[in-house]
């Protein structure tokens, strides 16, 4: 099978854009929730407001043309269709980084940070802190191809991700990612592929342990009381597309509206914000990358991950330089402790003032920052 790495342009069909507002049109909507805040979801009234943006305001084609003006790339690999970014500095002594996202994410969670990456000089920097930058959509997610077959789950992913760095003829580079990409980039340190020399995460993942829960410091504190309000209040997304993909899948690639809300519920219990979900991501990139669900249809493919992976068997020891930036309003904020028994050389730990699970979506600047400083102590 070739090993090709071509280039990949995105047009969509005005038919498919047309399809939409007509499904959007002809929506059946459930009477109002019978609370008055977001204990029950998406309230009807947030929602409907919401929806009647993406209709009537919002528009796709500044998204698409800023995509295919970047450079939208695509590569084989085991019978998978893997789409990426590919966005050199103009520095050759760049560090090449691949940055994964997660879900409800999408490569436009790093659309704010890739200018800053390439060329710091432009954005208070040096050339000492350039990045040629690889964004892969995830197997299923987006653009990507999505697999026909289970066993796509995050070891492999960090396997390809080890491919397509060779195949861009990357001998020494960095990964970093946050949600799902936390944990592909996690398998990739402890799986060293041939060229890796350090990751940075900003979902540290790490589970406790008896003496954790007998005798926990305030920072462990913190994190077991965030694990079981996960549990109790925010984790029936991830129980249906752990179980049962498939079956969520049908809602999800056929409604624009139950897509919308399972996602926007989502951006507003995962950002750091004053109540909506608008006052940490404009509305523009929050629908920009619900598109990318929506246009390919995603719903399902994206789900599966879920259960390929969720539970994954925890972390082995990496040995690998590890670098980790810890936002506030993160779902489950792993404690360095926790962390420190599985990496045997965190040459970074950035406690940040403010933002939530999107790091590189919500606060760039701050991403930027970070991820200089990590990989500056790796080069």
């Amino acid at each position: 099978m070739s090993e090709a790495v071509e280039p990949f342009e995105y047009r969509v069909p005005q038919a498919a854009l047309d399809d939409l507002n007509a499904r959007i049109d002809l929506a059946r909507w459930p009477e109002k929730e019978a609370v008055d805040d977001w204990t029950q979801g998406v309230p009807l009234a947030a929602l409907q407001d919401f929806v009647r943006y993406w209709r009537h305001e919002y528009d796709w084609r500044k998204c698409e043309d800023w995509l295919n003006g970047l450079g939208l790339w695509t590569t084989t690999i085991d019978g998978v269709a893997i789409r990426f970014l590919h966005a050199r500095s103009k520095h050759e002594g760049a560090a090449p980084l691949i940055m994964t996202h997660g879900w409800p994410g999408s490569i436009l969670e790093f659309r704010g940070v890739i200018d800053a990456l390439t060329d710091p000089e432009a954005h208070g920097g040096t050339a000492a802190d350039a990045f040629h930058l690889v964004i892969p959509c995830l197997p299923g997610f987006g653009l990507s191809g999505k697999p026909e077959r289970n066993g796509w789950g995050v070891e492999k992913i960090a396997q390809a991700w080890g491919v397509l760095m060779a195949r861009l003829g990357y001998d020494r580079w960095f990964a970093q990612g946050g949600d799902w990409g936390s944990i592909v980039t996690t398998h990739i340190g402890m799986q060293m592929p041939q060229g890796c020399a350090g990751i940075h995460l900003n979902m540290p993942m790490a589970r406790p342990r008896p003496e954790d829960l007998a005798n926990p410091s305030a920072d462990e504190l913190k994190a077991l009381g965030a694990l079981k309000h996960y549990q109790d209040w925010d984790s029936g997304y991830s129980k249906e597309q752990s179980t049962r993909p498939q079956t969520i899948g049908y809602s999800l690639v056929d409604s624009p509206v139950g897509l919308a809300g399972w996602i926007y519920e989502k951006m507003w219990a995962w950002t750091d914000n004053d109540g909506m979900p608008e006052s940490a991501l404009s509305r523009d990139a929050m629908l920009d990358n619900i598109m990318l669900y929506w246009l390919p249809a995603a719903g399902a493919s994206s789900a599966r991950l879920y259960w390929e992976s969720f539970g994954d068997g925890g972390i082995e020891t990496i040995t690998l330089p590890v670098a980790v930036s810890a936002f506030p309003k993160e779902i489950l904020p792993t404690p360095r402790s926790w962390m420190e028994r599985h990496c045997a050389n965190i040459v970074h730990w950035g406690e940040m003032e403010k933002g939530g699970h999107f790091a590189a979506w919500e606060q760039p600047a701050a991403f930027v920052g970070e991820l200089r400083t990590a990989f500056g102590l790796m080069r």
